[in-house]
């Protein structure tokens, strides 16, 4: 039972607002003494060292830059006037836009944060100009940003990649159309919601003061095209076999400088200041996973994996028990701690378990992927419903915030149980 009593320790410590890197590494010190002695960190300085040399886990930190840099070549601002002025003439056309711009800057930076951000920045002071409803409009926002979990290049897929010794590649091709499924659902429910309640969204007149129709869709265009670009040339030489995605996130780094080139944000201050952004993401993320391994060494030694394994696999209906438990105690931890831990603590131990059931990994990985993404919107501690508070105005409440995301939480849950029931659907064996 000690596997069990760590676990429940580490959670403990995290609620208490330990930092997460030395909570998982502290309690599995702690308890690995108790339970073994030093010996039982022999192997670590080499654990350490192969996660310092995995190539998969290098297209990370490529990543982050490429999204930051992107983010400081305010790209987000160019794409929000562009799809607001696109859809702004129907009802909810503004808080459709954002989801397709949520969409776009999950596809070419994936940084969930910026993304909240930026368009929590621009274009809620909009909606709330033009009379949109406050809930409708803070839950577009939040859902829309945490697209970039689900939709790649998706940090968290890049280390469920790793997590499940699987092809980052593949699980980007997997992640494709349940990603596209969740934008379309979004897009369907705001509109039908806006058409049968038209005070909630009304629609918004072109300015006429910005030129005629047509040079507007250009101007659109010409906002639209270039992360457009960046999006084929990263993605599609993944999913084309062309390049892996360590490859492929250079060629991003690459393609970001170039357009914050193109619309004259590049400077050496900007670099420098993308550069040091990533690096602290980076050691943020890899000290979590140093500590999350040493957690994991320690459990599995102690035999808390196994007590799970025997647990999990005597539940009733097998493989279905297995797949609705370990959903919703996913779920559940992601209403409290963030996706890196749950991906480096809890999911090793049940992608063993799915195997020994015959799931397929790739599926498995992406209904990992797509819950996880849930916990971003979830309350009390969705990062999103933090990210969005922190640049809202002052007429905006956190319950505004938080009975806004219910209905896209929803909506991510009814995605997740269609992918469960009916892989197929999505291209997936079961």
């Amino acid at each position: 039972m000690i596997g069990l009593v760590m676990f429940a320790v580490a959670l403990v410590l995290l609620l208490l607002g330990f930092p997460v890197a030395f909570t998982f590494g502290g309690v599995a010190v702690a308890f690995g003494l108790f339970a073994e002695g030093t010996s039982i960190f022999a192997m670590m300085p080499h654990r350490i060292w192969s996660i310092m040399n995995n190539t998969i886990l290098m297209a990370i930190p490529l990543f982050i830059f490429m999204g930051i840099v992107l983010q400081k070549s305010k790209l987000a601002e160019r794409l929000l006037e562009s799809m607001g002025f696109l859809f702004g003439e129907i009802r909810g056309g503004i808080a459709i836009s954002t989801v397709l711009v949520g969409a776009l800057l999950a596809a070419s930076t994936g940084v969930v944060g910026a993304s909240v951000v930026a368009m929590g920045v621009i274009s809620l002071p909009v909606m709330l100009k033009y009379n949109y409803n406050k809930k409708l409009a803070t839950g577009a926002i939040c859902a829309a940003g945490t697209l970039g979990q689900i939709i790649p290049p998706s940090i968290i897929l890049i280390i469920l990649g790793d997590v499940f010794q699987e092809p980052v590649g593949d699980l980007f091709k997997a992640a494709f159309w349940p990603g596209l499924s969740l934008v379309l659902i979004y897009v369907i429910y705001i509109a039908i919601l806006t058409f049968f309640n038209k005070e909630l969204a009304p629609p918004i007149r072109l300015n006429e003061a910005r030129g005629s129709k047509k040079q507007q869709v250009l101007h659109a265009l010409k906002a639209i095209i270039p992360p457009l670009v960046l999006i084929i040339l990263v993605l599609g030489s993944i999913l084309a076999g062309v390049a892996t995605p360590t490859e492929s996130s250079s060629v991003g780094g690459i393609g970001a400088i170039i357009l914050a080139a193109m619309y004259r944000q590049l400077s050496v201050k900007m670099l420098w200041e993308s550069s040091l952004e990533t690096v602290k993401i980076t050691a943020m993320v890899f000290a979590i996973l140093i500590g999350a391994t040493a957690f994991s060494m320690v459990f599995t030694y102690t035999g808390g994996d196994w007590l799970v394994e025997d647990f999990m696999m005597g539940l009733p209906g097998e493989k279905w028990g297995f797949l609705i438990l370990s959903m919703l105690v996913i779920m559940v931890l992601g209403f409290f701690i963030d996706f890196v831990e749950i991906s480096y603590i809890v999911v090793p131990i049940l992608a063993p378990i799915a195997a020994n059931l015959g799931i397929d990994p790739i599926w498995y990985a992406i209904l990992v992927a797509m819950n996880l993404q849930t916990s971003f919107l979830t309350p009390p501690f969705g990062f999103s419903l933090f990210y969005l508070k922190g640049v809202a105005p002052p007429e905006i409440r956190t319950t505004d915030i938080y009975y806004g995301v219910m209905p896209f939480i929803i909506l991510q849950v009814i995605v997740l149980g269609v992918l469960v029931v009916f892989p197929e659907v999505f291209g997936f064996s079961g």
